[in-house]
């Protein structure tokens, strides 16, 4: 009995209805937020166990912790602003649609009747 040769499977095979990559600024400004928002969960987890513990350093660490929690407030809105200033500046092209336009040529027509019957 030979051995019949069996179809070679790839272990990788790309999905071509993936999401498209972010842009860099966006995906930048990203990673950014997600570094911030992990050290504060992390500076949070540190200051709930000094206190439980009764630690001298409970209060410093809860202070930079409520810190934190701005910073990283500011960092998610921060991802949110640069990408809708990425879409203004290079992304979206803006097109009326086909029902846009028709309504728009049939407001000129009216227009130009109510022009011409005025004059």
């Amino acid at each position: 009995m030979e051995h019949e040769a069996r179809p070679v499977r790839q272990l990788w095979v790309e999905d071509e209805k993936g999401r498209r990559r972010m842009p860099d600024p966006v995906r930048a400004a990203a990673v950014r937020a997600l570094l911030i928002a992990s050290v504060t969960l992390i500076q949070a987890m540190v200051a709930f166990f000094c206190s439980i513990a009764g630690s001298w350093l409970a209060f410093p660490v809860t202070l930079t912790a409520v810190g934190s929690t701005v910073v990283a407030t500011w960092s998610v809105l921060d991802v949110w602003i640069t990408r809708q200033v990425w879409y203004q500046r290079n992304g979206v092209v803006s097109e009326p649609s086909s029902t846009a336009r028709r309504l728009r040529r049939e407001r000129r027509r009216e227009e130009r009747t109510a022009l011409s019957e005025a004059a």
